[in-house]
């Protein structure tokens, strides 16, 4: 159970930040997306956009794809429908009883 907190806190640490639920936002409505277009889009420096970047890759919340020499960054949404799903949900309900439910998930 440790371990499964710990992969999502590390997820709700990086979704912590007005600005990379903004990128992440992005990604959804543009899909596949250069960093140049998400520098324009959010008139942020190439550092300041790429430290945000890191920490959704690191948390598994965005993929990222190189083609020669440019970096295509994309929304990951299996990781953010897992992060969704009723199993997180699960971990925290209870039962009538108030002890946690066994039968969910």
């Amino acid at each position: 159970m440790i371990q499964q907190f710990l992969k999502y806190e590390q997820k709700f640490k990086a979704l912590a930040d007005q600005k990379r639920l903004e990128i992440m936002y992005e990604l959804c409505q543009r899909g596949s997306t250069c960093v140049c277009d998400l520098m324009e889009a959010f008139d942020m420096t190439q550092s300041k956009l790429s430290y945000h970047l890191k920490i959704l890759l690191d948390a598994g919340l965005i993929v990222k794809e190189t083609k020669g020499t440019w970096s295509y960054y994309d929304l990951n949404d299996t990781e953010v429908n897992n992060l969704l799903s009723e199993e997180l949900c699960c971990i925290f309900r209870k039962s009538d009883s108030g002890k946690r439910n066994s039968n969910c998930c």
